[in-house]
C-alpha cells in the first residue's frame, strides 16, 4: 500500500514539475519576445511600426510583424532578412504559408452590402475583389474573370485614381451595375452619371483597414489576401485551396 501511495505522490510531484517548467518556459519565450521588438522598436524606428514579435520555428529566428510584412531577425536583433525561406525537402515556402496565417482576412466578416455581387454557374465558390475604374490591371483583371464559373464575386469598388469617384458612383447608381461595370471595364462604355448615394467613403475606409494601398487586390474565401493582378489559372488554383481549407 506504501509504494502506492508514493508513486501517486511522485506522479502529481512530477507533473507539478511539468506544470511549472511548462509556465517558465513560456515566460521566458515571452521576455525573449518583447525583448526582441523593444529593441528594434527602439533602435530601428524606420522598420515602421511592429505589431508582434513571435519565435520562429526555423534557424533560431523570430518573426517581425509590421502591418503588412513579415520579416525575420536573430535573437540579439542585429540583422533584419527579408525573403522566403524554403524547406528544400518539399519546397513549401514557409514564409508564405506563415505570411497567409498572420494576414488572413475574415472573410465572412466583410461588410459585403458595401460590394457588387455577381454570381457564375453555381456560385460555390467565393472571392471578393477591390477594383478601381482607372486602373490598368483592374481592366485586365476583369478580363481574366470572364473565364471563372461557379464563383461568387463581391466586388468593393475602390476609387483611390483621380476621377474614379464618379465614375464609381455612376456604376453603383445604375439600374444595372453589374452590366454597366462590364461596359465601363471590358467596353469602355462610359456610364450615365448617378444620382445616388453609393458607399464609396465606407469602401476606402474599409480598404484602408486592410492596408491595401493599391487595385486591384483580391481576397479568396480563407482570408488570403493577394494584392494586384492575378491570371485566371491561378486564381482558379487558389479558389479550390480556399475551399479545401
Amino acid at each position: 500500500m506504501i509504494p502506492n501511495v508514493l508513486t501517486l505522490r511522485g506522479l502529481v510531484m512530477f507533473r507539478s514539475f511539468l506544470l511549472l517548467f511548462a509556465t517558465l518556459f513560456c515566460f521566458c519565450a515571452y521576455a525573449s519576445e518583447a525583448r526582441v521588438k523593444d529593441t528594434l522598436q527602439k533602435n530601428y524606428p524606420q522598420i515602421g511600426k511592429i505589431e508582434k514579435v513571435n519565435k520562429a520555428n526555423v534557424l533560431g529566428l523570430y518573426e517581425v510583424v509590421t502591418q503588412d510584412q513579415l520579416f525575420y531577425t536573430d535573437e540579439k536583433a542585429q540583422y533584419l532578412i527579408n525573403g522566403n525561406i524554403y524547406e528544400l525537402k518539399t519546397m513549401r515556402n514557409l514564409t508564405e504559408e506563415r505570411a497567409r496565417q498572420l494576414f488572413a482576412v475574415d472573410f465572412n466578416a466583410l461588410p459585403f452590402e458595401l460590394a457588387i455581387k455577381r454570381v457564375k454557374g453555381d456560385g460555390r465558390r467565393k472571392l471578393a475583389y477591390f477594383t478601381d475604374p482607372n486602373c490598368g490591371y483592374c481592366k485586365k483583371l476583369e478580363h481574366e474573370l470572364k473565364n471563372l464559373d461557379n464563383v461568387t464575386l463581391y466586388l468593393f469598388l475602390y476609387p483611390l485614381f483621380q476621377g474614379s469617384g464618379e465614375k464609381v458612383k455612376a456604376v453603383w447608381c445604375s439600374k444595372d451595375p453589374i452590366k454597366a461595370w462590364d461596359d465601363l471595364m471590358l467596353n469602355n462604355v462610359q456610364p450615365l452619371a448617378g444620382t445616388c448615394d453609393a458607399p464609396s467613403a465606407k469602401v476606402l475606409e474599409l480598404g484602408r483597414k486592410l492596408n491595401l494601398s493599391g487595385t486591384p487586390a483580391l481576397i479568396f474565401a480563407d482570408g488570403v489576401l493577394v494584392p494586384g493582378y492575378v491570371p485566371a489559372p491561378d486564381m482558379e488554383k487558389a479558389m479550390n485551396e480556399a475551399m479545401g481549407r
